[in-house]
């Protein structure tokens, strides 16, 4: 990875250090208390989109379909998490919305990567599948982003997806 970390051949190892990635990438966005960087918020904007698909489309899915079609307790929770993240990437990175987002996301990651989380599960239900399903994880491709809007629209369906995922959006 270019940030210098080193690959972790587990499901658990790579999506952690992809977490760390986003981060990264947001304090980057915000470091400037007084102006967001555009183009660091992008790159976490398509990043985290992107992370979203893999445990979305990849990830969730496998290991369902390795439970016999089970899915595991926490995924509808994550699967929430999930839509009200990505309705907070819509609109312009406001403070409201980086306390939103930073909110969910420190609640979210610990279901993930915390001791029994979701990817110390994966891993273990994996099995012999863990390569296969982490090389699908790593050629996932990148993401393009949408210009924000800021339409009345989108606020309802942020609103909305926050307070269904748990979680209250107050704009400031």
């Amino acid at each position: 990875m270019p940030n210098g970390r080193v690959h972790d051949n587990r499901i658990a190892g790579f999506l952690t250090e992809d977490h760390a990635r986003l981060d990264d990438l947001l304090r980057a966005a915000t470091a400037d208390s007084s102006h967001v960087d555009h183009e660091a918020y992008d790159r976490f904007r398509s990043g985290l989109l992107r992370h979203i698909g893999l445990e979305e489309k990849i990830l969730l899915p496998a290991i369902q379909r390795l439970r016999g079609g089970e899915p595991l307790p926490v995924a509808a929770k994550l699967r929430l998490d999930h839509g009200a993240l990505a309705s907070l990437l819509m609109p312009t990175p406001t403070a409201a919305v980086l306390a939103a987002i930073r909110a969910i996301l420190a609640a979210h990651n610990q279901r993930e990567e915390g001791t029994g989380g979701l990817y110390e599960m994966c891993d273990e239900l994996a099995g012999a599948e863990a390569g296969v399903i982490l090389a699908r994880l790593r050629e996932a491709p990148e993401v393009a982003v949408m210009p924000h809007s800021d339409s009345p629209t989108v606020m309802t369906t942020v609103r909305n997806a926050c307070a269904r995922a748990g979680y209250e959006f107050r704009d400031l």
